[in-house]
């Protein structure tokens, strides 16, 4: 009998080889990748081996550092320059030079694990380096571009780096009490950078994927928002906390009413959304915890840190790192299990680490369980997207 008909299966084609030119073509790829990996491993340390710690900047310390700088502004760098290519038609940084901010970044990371002060000394230049070239790159960038309403970003992120300084140098000192000023300061500063921007994506995001989904870009309430964030860094900076609370109040309210005017229930189905939105809740929250520990009802600064850094920060960067990296490798905007799988351990050890703050026996318990759930959470976001961060742009027409 003739064959009248062969139908054939296609045949996949192969994904294209790693290329370095690939790696280093957006800020996302190697900061996301860095960031993310530095996230599970300085807890793995800080938790479980923290004899480690032996440097200049050690204990705690080295661990609000680590998260607050090593870790989440890595993350907001990266998505600024792949943010700021967008907006502006330039790349902030590429190549030999992206390669080369990376590459400080590491001595950074690695030069506060070495004992002594010459390891000390060349982190904390590297990584002084690496927020001021960052604020250079973001500012070439943008002021060329004439882009007007992203012109305080490079100045918040040399503030964020400024910040840092003052840190390092307080740690030197041995001041406690004001480490844990400098330490606010630079969470605030961070804090006002995420919601200038997720004010902006998240809303665009969620029209794109729910169909009929129209949200109110919130413009007024964002400069009211952004000028009271303003407001707070420079009245704590002042030293006047009563204000610095009614501030603080104000930019959570704020980020709380926007929420709401998103309409959350509307994204509960798709989880590339929600995981945004919860993030931002925590944000909002955790500014109304801070406000409350200025007016002094919250005793402990360890709980708007972590409200604020592990519900907040960390809720949306796992959420943001996933999006943006699907959507500019070109594939589609749909989790699979081990996103998903990733988002649930993030929140979990949010949740737990919160829990682990409350004064009982199972505290030690629930937070080397926060700490395991974390750890596998950032590390599945790494083992899932270091194979295609490493390669070129996905392109399904060619």
């Amino acid at each position: 009998m003739a064959i009248l008909l062969e139908v054939e299966e296609p045949v996949p084609s192969p994904p294209p080889p790693p290329q370095w030119l690939a790696f280093l073509e957006l800020g996302f790829r190697p900061l996301y990748l860095a960031g993310c990996l530095w996230a599970a491993i300085s807890i793995l340390l800080w938790v479980f081996a923290p004899r480690t710690l032996a440097g200049p900047l050690g204990g705690v310390a080295w661990h609000a550092h680590e998260m607050l700088w090593g870790f989440i502004a890595t993350i907001a760098v990266g998505f600024l320059f792949t943010a700021g290519a967008n907006w502006t038609g330039i790349n902030p940084l590429r190549g030999k030079a992206l390669g080369g901010l990376t590459t400080l970044w590491l001595l950074a990371r690695a030069g506060y694990l070495v004992p002594g002060s010459a390891g000390f000394w060349v982190a904390a230049c590297s990584e002084t380096a690496f927020f001021a070239i960052a604020a250079v790159a973001l500012g070439r960038s943008i002021y060329p571009a004439r882009s007007r309403r992203n012109y305080g970003i490079p100045v918040l992120v040399l503030a964020l780096g400024a910040a840092n300084v003052l840190y390092l140098h307080t740690v030197l000192r041995g001041d406690y009490a004001l480490l844990l000023a400098r330490f606010n300061l630079g969470l605030l500063c961070m804090a006002v950078i995420a919601l200038l921007v997720a004010r902006r994506v998240i809303p665009f995001f969620a029209m794109r994927a729910v169909a009929g989904l129209d949200i109110p870009m919130h413009t007024r309430s964002g400069q009211w928002q952004l000028g009271a964030g303003l407001l707070a860094i420079t009245l704590l900076l002042a030293g006047w906390m009563p204000g610095a609370g009614l501030a603080l109040a104000a930019t959570g309210m704020l980020t709380c009413w926007q929420l709401l005017a998103w309409r959350p229930w509307a994204v509960r189905r798709v989880p590339l959304l929600w995981i945004l939105y919860a993030g931002y809740a925590a944000l909002g929250t955790g500014l109304l915890v801070a406000a409350a520990h200025a007016a002094g009802w919250v005793p402990r600064l360890a709980w708007p840190a972590h409200v604020i850094g592990a519900a907040g920060f960390a809720v949306l960067i796992i959420g943001m790192v996933t999006r943006t990296a699907l959507g500019h490798l070109g594939l589609p905007l749909r989790t699979d299990r081990s996103m998903v799988a990733a988002y649930v351990l993030v929140i979990a050890a949010a949740a737990l680490r919160l829990a682990a703050l409350l004064p009982t026996v199972w505290t030690t318990g629930i937070l080397h369980a926060s700490a395991v759930a974390w750890i596998l959470g950032f590390a599945l976001y790494v083992w899932r997207f270091f194979p295609l961060l490493i390669r070129p742009r996905f392109d399904p027409h060619s």
